[in-house]
């Protein structure tokens, strides 16, 4: 029988990465407005990391998150990167401006538990319910990612445990934009949950070969971030925060013509398609304004006829055994 493990709340909650300026600058006035929308429209998961803005993500949640009483949220960040004082800020890609950090990759132990507390020192906040290993993946290390992960599974890992036996923490795992990295960790550690970005979507179904199924196994969640795709899903150009190849937009527009068919908004189809795997806990995309915070809410209720599922498997657009809303 799967062990029972911590949670975040959803179907709804919150991505940090558009607050730390992410593709474009926010103001900070329209920053807390943002944050301010998605607390009034019940959302009450909040994921943020050093690593957006250097430390400029973290710091806007603080600014709203501790005005809010301690227990009717839940709140993630990562570890991976310190944060190092620098008077001219370092911007990094896809980050449009940065508080007076450089970032210094560390998933060692010391690293990871004085990123946590860093991340408690810049936010204001007293807790930290989930901890995600960030980045540790072929994608961002390229070659280097097998030592990173064996420093990670040695240090940042033990030592995240160590912190959740001590009750400092609730839950870890990794947040990263492959399978691979979550698979091993659960085969050759003992994490709770996954911020999965990208990987399962309507156009990117990677996380159902061996992912979910082991998560299943193991009684291990997953959060999905990306839920758009970086924006393809969502009427923008962008896949995985590039442009989008034509063979990605091939497949989005194969279903926007269902969804125009059926009178299904897009959005609303990609949202609730991550919602309704049973091992999903929660779905988390990014937004830098109220308006977009809201939509997002109303999106995830709207009302989308089973006939809109049946016809995207008839076409071979989703696989017959994937998990549908319904």
């Amino acid at each position: 029988m799967a062990t029972t493990r911590f949670a975040p709340p959803g179907p709804l909650g919150f991505g940090g990465a558009p607050l730390g300026d992410m593709f474009d600058k926010v103001d900070e006035a329209t920053a807390q407005a943002t944050l301010e929308a998605a607390w009034d429209s019940g959302i009450r998961y909040y994921d943020t990391a050093p690593h957006y803005g250097a430390g400029l993500s973290e710091f806007r949640f603080g600014q709203m998150l501790r005005q809010r009483p301690r227990d009717e949220y839940v709140l993630s960040t990562k570890v991976g990167r310190l944060l190092v004082p620098d008077v001219e800020g370092e911007i990094a890609h896809p980050f449009r401006s940065a508080m007076a950090f450089r970032r210094v990759q560390d998933y060692s132990a010391a690293g990871a538990r004085r990123s946590v507390e860093d991340s408690l020192q810049r936010m204001g906040i007293g807790r930290i319910d989930i901890v995600y290993v960030h980045d540790l993946a072929a994608d961002h290390l390229s070659d280097a990612w097998e030592e990173a992960f064996a420093t990670a599974r040695e240090g940042a890992f033990r030592e995240l445990i160590r912190m959740r036996e001590e009750g400092l923490i609730k839950a870890w795992g990794m947040g990263v934009n492959l399978t691979e990295p979550c698979i091993r960790a659960l085969k050759e550690s003992d994490p709770d949950v996954f911020l999965l970005a990208g990987r399962y979507s309507l156009i990117d179904l990677a996380g159902l070969d061996e992912l979910f199924p082991l998560c299943a196994e193991r009684g291990a969640h997953i959060v999905v971030g990306g839920p758009y795709n970086s924006g393809l899903l969502a009427g923008g150009t962008t896949f995985n925060y590039v442009e989008a190849a034509p063979a990605e937009v091939e497949a989005r527009n194969r279903i926007a013509a269902v969804c125009q068919e059926l009178g299904v908004d897009l959005r609303a189809a990609a949202l609730q398609f991550c919602a309704a795997h049973p091992v999903v806990a929660a779905v988390i995309p990014g937004a830098k304004h109220p308006d977009r915070v809201r939509q997002n809410a109303a999106l995830m209720r709207a009302r989308i006829p089973s006939a809109f599922w049946a016809a995207l498997k008839a076409k071979g657009l989703l696989p017959e055994d994937a998990p549908t809303p319904g």
